[in-house]
């Protein structure tokens, strides 16, 4: 019999691994993004001094009144227009991409490309 894994395990995995090689600081903060069912949240975070810089999710109000629906592949693309637009506001416009064990494909795509065509360079 084969015993398979499950989902989480394996993305937490693969963030382990991410996380060994990816780490943000003062002058490169790193850009994580984790997706759930429902929703989808970005943040902005200098390891070194372990400070969240900038946050933006579908679960804020601000974020959820442009969305009609807060778990697809629009949502996502809206999320990193607001993340960018935030870090640039505070100074921020190099970054370094931590995909949180997602596959780069789909929401996690449409974050990244979004935020890169507002002006985050990654």
């Amino acid at each position: 019999m084969i015993n398979k894994k499950s989902r989480r395990e394996v993305r937490a995995k693969k963030h382990r691994r991410i996380r060994n090689r990816i780490s943000g600081t003062a002058s490169t903060p790193r850009l994580a993004v984790f997706r759930s069912n429902k929703h989808m949240y970005a943040q902005i975070i200098d390891d070194v001094a372990q400070t969240t810089l900038v946050s933006a999710a579908t679960t804020q109000k601000e974020v959820n009144a442009d969305l009609e629906k807060t778990n697809d592949v629009a949502a996502a693309a809206h999320l990193g227009t607001v993340i960018a637009k935030r870090a640039i506001e505070k100074g921020i416009t190099e970054v370094v991409f931590d995909r949180g064990g997602f596959i780069y494909q789909g929401k996690v795509q449409a974050l990244a490309e979004a935020a890169r065509e507002a002006g985050l360079n990654f």
